[in-house]
């Protein structure tokens, strides 16, 4: 009966180990892409303790080749099929998502820190004001509401009287410039986005002169934005 999909004896050992580890590698790959584009520090609990028991997992079958590689490969596989589970079942129903992953906690309304929130969280003043001021508040008057996340994060919601007005407030018309676009990147031209943005080696010449440049190869970074504004960095770092 075989007990492993990869030998464990005989062979190259320094070659098994390393296409055991390549398999691990790619497994994980996969579990972490499941979780979605977030930082470790983003995710929700089941979340978290799904990636400490994968990384556990793999890494046994990596460092000892008496251990089958299906034997790291089978219970990671179960986990990533409950993880997928989970996710279709919490988008589905909002009870099941709050018994998961809980619920966020309002700690701050109308300027007041309400403490039964601060205790049934765990989370010390100190920690409150350490978030508030990484998030540039220091006067709890300015706060409407903050909210401690189901990850854990603190999101602050300011007072109305306390928000930067806006362009449409102001009723100041403005140009949207859209989203720069890299045109040279440390010294190669890339014509292609040059091309889709509707300019030609004579347009980019009139730019490089303009900063001071006569070749891409001075050039670090320069973008342009649908206004047609650029930013241009010589390597070296001058602007």
């Amino acid at each position: 009966m075989m007990h492993s999909i990869l030998p464990s004896h005989g062979g190259d050992p320094v070659f098994v180990v390393l296409i055991r580890t390549i398999v691990l590698y790619l497994l994980i790959i996969v579990g972490i892409r499941l979780l979605g584009k977030r930082q470790v520090g983003e995710l929700e609990p089941s979340e978290l303790t799904l990636a400490l028991i994968i990384a556990d997992l793999a890494s046994v079958p990596m460092q000892d080749n008496g251990i089958p590689l299906m034997a790291g490969l089978i219970p990671i596989v179960v986990l990533l099929s409950v993880a997928t589970i989970l996710s279709v079942l919490s988008a589905r129903s909002i009870r099941f998502r709050a018994l998961l992953c809980g619920r966020p906690s309002v700690v701050i309304q109308d300027g007041l820190v309400l403490e039964e929130e601060l205790r049934k969280n765990r989370l010390t003043l100190d920690e409150l004001m350490e978030e508030l001021r990484i998030q540039g508040f220091t006067d709890f008057h300015a706060i409407k509401f903050a909210i401690l996340e189901t990850n854990g994060q603190l999101s602050v919601v300011p007072r109305a009287d306390q928000k930067p007005p806006t362009c449409a407030q102001l009723s100041v018309p403005v140009q949207e410039p859209g989203i720069p676009v890299i045109l040279i990147s440390d010294g190669r031209l890339l014509e292609r986005n040059l091309k889709d943005q509707g300019y030609e080696q004579s347009w980019l010449s009139k730019q490089l002169a303009a900063h001071g440049m006569s070749s891409p190869e001075q050039v670090f970074l320069l973008t342009v934005d649908q206004l047609g504004n650029t930013y241009c960095v010589a390597k070296g770092g001058a602007a």
